[in-house]
């Protein structure tokens, strides 16, 4: 059974903008980033159908990009956005589910295990065997939800050039097992999750940079009656290493991420979100790199094609290519 992968592309509530575009909608050499990402899902086998929610009647015209017309093989649909995130991911579910009316209808039976892919639609160098890679490896963990996680080895080619300054530097989960990066990838079971809108919440203060971001998800999970001190504590111990870490006081992120276990926090997810969560590390990469900033774009920009074939070598290092698929018309 194939798996409908759901491109988010909204542009309400937690959505930024870059240079005042919605960044979904930004240019990477002629092609806007989101129909980047559709194109690229052209090519993941696992991958049935794609869905993107946003702004309908603008998507329509950008996904009616000749490039992507003519790499199209599977359906594609395209869906209003919603007021947040959270709405977004479940009225796409909602929709997604097998023999779902245009207006989509809530989980029943079988359903609550039928599996989405979401990612987000600003993606310039996804890589349809990342993609596959992550939901094999999803599938196999048995888990109703799986966040991508990518290692700091993997992104060090995105790093500012030393010549001229321009790339791009992220900031990491401090973890036992080393530095890693969410890679915007996620594989559900929306029907099993039991504390959906806490996701929203957590993707509205993502910006861990930010202090208030940092202060604000700490309350919440203070009040929440899965959580308690306990979980406040193990996530002050989180940000702790990660401000060691962006300060550069390597030595300290390390000692104090030892604490901090990627099977930890894996529990301590999954008693949050009320569902089974599981973290799935992945080494190709590019899934890793969003544009959120006007910099990040220009850096995407001046360094792409050396970033497009820094991809390419690792795909055939880290899985081989994927077999080309057949052309829409070859498929009959």
């Amino acid at each position: 059974m194939g798996i409908p992968a759901i491109v988010t592309a909204g542009d309400r509530r937690a959505a930024r903008a870059v240079y005042g575009e919605s960044k979904v909608y930004l240019e990477v050499e002629g092609l806007p980033l989101v129909a980047r990402v559709v194109l690229v899902l052209q090519e993941v086998p696992e991958v049935s159908e794609v869905w993107v929610i946003g702004n309908a009647e603008r998507l329509q015209g950008v996904l009616a990009h000749p490039t992507l017309q003519s790499a199209l093989r599977k359906p594609l649909h395209v869906i209003e956005q919603h007021r947040n995130l959270f709405e977004n991911c479940w009225e796409s579910y909602r929709r997604a589910l097998p023999g779902a009316p245009p207006e989509g209808r809530d989980p029943e039976g079988d359903d609550v295990d039928f599996p989405v892919l979401y990612l987000s639609g600003d993606l310039p160098f996804a890589t349809a065997e990342e993609i596959s890679l992550f939901v094999r490896e999803s599938l196999d963990a048995e888990c109703d939800y799986a966040l991508g996680l990518v290692p700091d080895e993997s992104l060090e080619g995105f790093l500012p050039a030393r010549a001229d300054g321009v790339g791009i530097e992220v900031a990491y989960f401090n973890m036992r097992e080393g530095r890693l990066r969410q890679s915007n990838l996620h594989l559900a079971r929306p029907g099993r999750m039991g504390a959906r809108e806490l996701i929203e919440e957590m993707y509205e203060h993502r910006h861990q940079k930010r202090m208030w971001n940092m202060v604000a998800i700490g309350a919440k999970l203070l009040i929440n009656k899965g959580a308690g001190p306990r979980v406040v504590f193990w996530y002050s111990l989180i940000h702790l290493s990660g401000l060691f870490d962006r300060w550069r006081m390597r030595g300290l992120a390390d000692w104090v991420r030892r604490a901090n276990t990627l099977a930890r926090t894996e529990r301590i997810l999954s008693v949050l979100l009320q569902t089974r969560f599981r973290f799935i590390v992945t080494r190709i990469g590019g899934c890793a790199i969003d544009v959120d900033t006007e910099a990040e774009y220009d850096a995407v920009k001046a360094r792409f094609d050396e970033w497009t074939e820094l991809q390419e070598a690792r795909i055939q290092e880290i899985t081989g290519r994927l077999a080309p698929r057949a052309t829409r018309e070859e498929a009959g």
